[in-house]
């Protein structure tokens, strides 16, 4: 059976974005749709005081909800119409609700803004702690949609790029786009110098450097390629600002997917660097695909 694809909703229209993406990715899957919807904790001024108990049924969620759900179906079925919804409605914190959502999903779709109110889904850093921690790939919702555009694959040399190479091919493969698979090799100089998470400065030539990413590109590609021969892939190996390099290219994209280590238990650990800038500041929406181990 096909895992759903699950969306995270808020009532915010950066969740309707995502439901927009979701329904888009579920309808390439031939997947359901599934709509989640989580409270956290109600008000403070709903526990104080020493009143009768919360009762959301008359602090009108129910109403919220209705609104909320059928806002997100009616923007599904512009999208992908037919398309089968479900609705999952609970009561939980929102991040432990889609991770554990994603124990059983092809994909999360979230958007990059939420509601700074009760209900909300993505405030600060969750969508970079969901996409560090959830058990599936995650594609955060942000920046311009450019249907024309390649999928872009930020590759690595380390085994956390497994899983996302694999899930960038079968990406543009649904979606008939072409592959810009990019390693960028940070370059010799001063100027290359993104910040604290770059490696120790070491000079080498730009033709070394150059011959490296190409090397990279050749082994995380091949086997992948071979499964997949109708994508037309663009190697792309570069030299320069890791991070900077990236966020320029996603400009044309019409997404980004890169890697997380799934290690260790701390977000900035988890994701990486490159990855955290993707989610900040890519031109386009960016997958997150953490390597399981």
């Amino acid at each position: 059976m096909t895992k759903p694809v699950v969306v995270g909703l808020d009532g915010s229209s950066s969740s309707l974005d995502a439901v927009a993406a979701a329904a888009h990715e579920a309808a390439l899957r031939g997947a359901q749709l599934r709509l989640v919807h989580a409270f956290g904790a109600p008000p403070l001024h709903a526990l104080a005081g020493g009143g009768p108990p919360w009762n959301p049924a008359a602090a009108g969620v129910r109403e919220l909800l209705d609104g909320t759900l059928t806002a997100a179906e009616r923007r599904a079925d512009e999208v992908a119409p037919g398309l089968d919804i479900a609705r999952d409605v609970t009561v939980g914190d929102p991040l432990t609700v889609l991770e554990i959502a994603s124990r059983t999903s092809a994909l999360v779709v979230v958007g990059s803004r939420g509601l700074n109110a009760f209900g909300s889904l993505l405030l600060g850093s969750t969508a970079a702690h969901l996409a560090a921690h959830g058990r599936c790939p995650v594609l955060v919702v942000r920046g311009r949609l450019n249907p024309a555009g390649p999928v872009l694959l930020a590759v690595d040399d380390a085994p956390a790029s497994e899983e996302a190479v694999r899930f960038a091919f079968a990406e543009a493969s649904l979606r008939g786009a072409d592959l810009d698979a990019l390693h960028v090799c940070r370059a010799s100089s001063p100027d290359s110098y993104d910040g604290p998470a770059d490696p120790p400065f070491v000079t080498y030539s730009e033709s070394h450097l150059r011959e490296h990413a190409e090397q990279v590109l050749k082994e995380a590609l091949s086997g992948p390629q071979e499964s997949h021969p109708h994508v037309t892939v663009r190697r792309m190996p570069l030299v320069g600002r890791v991070r900077h390099t990236l966020i320029e290219a996603s400009a044309d994209a019409q997404l980004i997917v890169a890697g997380a280590r799934g290690r260790g238990g701390f977000t900035g650990l988890l994701l990486g660097s490159v990855s955290q800038a993707l989610l900040h500041h890519a031109h386009c929406p960016v997958a997150v695909v953490r390597h399981k181990q």
